[in-house]
């Protein structure tokens, strides 16, 4: 391993798990037993040692300077090892403080989501607790993502009703993650818009067309604003206000009176 590897970046969303040399960590299952392999490493180790004993013998170095250069052989084997166990100390540590921050994140999303509390489970190994709870909150941050995706579109459906009803708009804070129960009475709430403009709409052009009638048995060319909005204007265009209803039918009865 390189000497002075730099630590594992912060990942987006505090769950990313990372090498102690910030790349993606893939354990495989060791094909061999761990003892097997430790076995012959040192097994190498011994036959490297021989091999380079071999050398100097043949080249004729003085035995002192072979001992001088065995002992640079372990001090450098030393230092490699020590660097290695370093780093995968600096890899626990760094998953753990994963774990760490990825309980925090889900407690957070608990909160914004309006979800009962939930023990974290603490069985299994460091690295499995860390990728069950980077999935935990892959999944929550996705609830919410959904939910406030869902909100979006419930409110640009709400601004188009109340711009033709003429309607204050739902109250719902707009910043906060809606829960289920707030988003569950948002659509109920635009289901009753939605048939209290089409019983308008009916209304309006029922009306509409009685008007009309009336105003081509009397002759009478629409003279007033609101008169020429109901004769010519048109029905989409025209906003379904309660007032707006109520002066319809008053204009509707001054036309009756009229005949």
């Amino acid at each position: 391993m390189r000497s002075g590897a730099p630590a594992p970046p912060a990942s987006r969303g505090g769950c990313q798990t990372l090498s102690a040399r910030g790349a993606p960590l893939r354990v495989p299952l060791p094909a061999v037993p761990i003892s097997l392999t430790v076995a012959e490493t040192v097994s190498c180790l011994n036959r490297a040692v021989a091999a380079l004993r071999n050398i100097w013998e043949e080249i004729g170095m003085p035995e002192e300077l072979q001992l001088e250069r065995t002992q640079a052989v372990k001090e450098h084997i030393e230092s490699m090892l020590d660097m290695m166990v370093s780093e995968e100390k600096n890899l626990k540590e760094y998953l753990l403080t994963r774990i760490t921050a990825c309980q925090k994140e889900l407690e957070t999303l608990r909160r914004e989501l309006s979800l009962d509390h939930f023990e974290a489970e603490e069985q299994g190994t460091i690295l499995q607790m860390e990728k069950d709870l980077r999935a935990r909150v892959e999944v929550l941050l996705k609830q919410k993502r959904d939910r406030k995706q869902e909100l979006k579109t419930l409110q640009e459906r709400d601004r188009d009703l109340c711009d033709i009803l003429c309607t204050a708009p739902f109250h719902i804070d707009s910043d906060a993650v809606p829960s289920l129960e707030d988003l569950d009475l948002y659509r109920r709430h635009l289901a009753a818009l939605s048939l209290e403009k089409e019983q308008r709409q009916e209304r309006f052009v029922s009306t509409k067309r009685q008007i009309i009638l009336l105003m081509e048995e009397l002759d009478h060319t629409p003279d007033t604003s609101f008169e020429q909005d109901v004769v010519c204007k048109d029905e989409e265009a025209f906003c379904l206000s309660e007032d707006n209803i109520a002066a319809l039918q008053s204009l509707l009865q001054q036309v009756h009176w009229a005949r």
